[in-house]
């Protein structure tokens, strides 16, 4: 299998043509110069139903593909419990490298388990900072800080936030961008006003659904995924409130359906392939010269106003394409 000598033309053949009929594919010639790599990475999400995610696997596929490796995917539902498992699950597989985008803060025991089996990964989006490694990101907080200066320009003073789960190094840093911003400009967030919950939909309606029942509803909901935003956007409609005319709304990652002229959210744009790819040339580089010292890399975000923070946008103006 491996083009090793020691066996006759005959016995390679019949087992060649054995290994075809049962399906087995050998490994292709980069992988013979090195018998110890099985050739497949692990890349681990939070969820498959945000589609930030799948935009992510879309990157680090075709980069995989084009380099010979082959993608184990799986998800954590944002659970420790269930990180350890497919930590111990990749180890026992012997992939050659992980791509993590569902690191927790308290995920460095699961973590550990990499490093003990000596497989190398890097972080996208999030991290856990009790556990190094290379990084390829964007500043979360200056971002946060860009969109809420953009809030803020609309004389805004009735504020809420909703992000994920406040143990992503992702999710806290846009939060703390969000409310420290909003604080330098006057306005306090706190209490109710600051919501963490899952990232997707449903967890953007539930938010909606706690912030604008309550005794005293924002103006404007800032939030810490498009996903989340598109959440109190449908919560929004099911119950009759216009926006932006009563409640403005923003998002963060700047994905396709988000930046469609149906939706048109303002938000945050994230270079989603661009992420991906750099996480994976960042591995390549990682698997193939092991070393200590880790790199981080920040791609450039970028502001898009659209027609949900109660700008007006011109009916010629096209969303950018991440």
């Amino acid at each position: 299998m491996n083009g090793k000598a020691g066996v006759s033309t005959e016995t390679r053949e019949h087992v060649l043509m054995v290994a075809s009929g049962l399906g087995f594919v050998p490994r292709n010639p980069e992988s013979i110069k090195d018998p110890r790599r099985t050739r497949v990475i692990g890349l681990v999400f939070p969820n498959i139903i945000n589609p930030m995610y799948p935009r992510w696997a879309q990157g680090v596929t075709t980069a995989a593909a084009a380099a010979g490796y082959e993608v184990f995917l799986t998800n954590t539902r944002d659970d420790s419990t269930v990180l350890s498992q497919v930590m111990t699950s990749l180890a026992s597989r012997n992939v050659d490298g992980v791509i993590l985008a569902a690191a927790l803060e308290q995920d460095a025991t699961s973590l550990r388990i990499l490093r003990a089996a000596k497989i190398p990964f890097v972080y996208l989006s999030r991290c856990s900072p009790f556990v190094a490694g290379d990084f390829v990101g964007i500043n979360d907080h200056a971002a946060g800080e860009e969109i809420m200066e953009h809030v803020l320009s609309h004389g805004y003073t009735q504020i809420a936030t909703v992000i994920g789960p406040r143990h992503s190094t992702s999710s806290l840093a846009r939060e703390r961008g969000f409310v420290r911003t909003a604080a330098k400009g006057g306005v306090s967030i706190t209490g109710t006003r600051k919501i963490s919950t899952t990232l997707d939909s449903r967890g953007g309606r539930l938010a909606a659904e706690a912030l604008l029942t309550s005794d005293s509803p924002p103006e404007v909901i800032v939030c810490g995924s498009d996903e989340i935003a598109i959440g109190v956007l449908e919560y929004a409609a099911d119950h009759g409130i216009q926006v932006p005319k009563k409640l403005a709304v923003t998002g963060y990652d700047g994905l396709p359906h988000s930046l469609s002229g149906l939706i048109n959210l303002t938000t945050i744009i994230q270079p989603q392939l661009e992420m991906a790819t750099e996480a994976f040339a960042m591995l390549q580089k990682r698997m193939a010269t092991p070393s200590s010292t880790y790199q981080s890399l920040l791609c450039a975000h970028q502001l898009h106003i659209g027609k949900t923070c109660g700008c007006p946008v011109a009916p010629g103006d096209a969303p950018p394409h991440s």
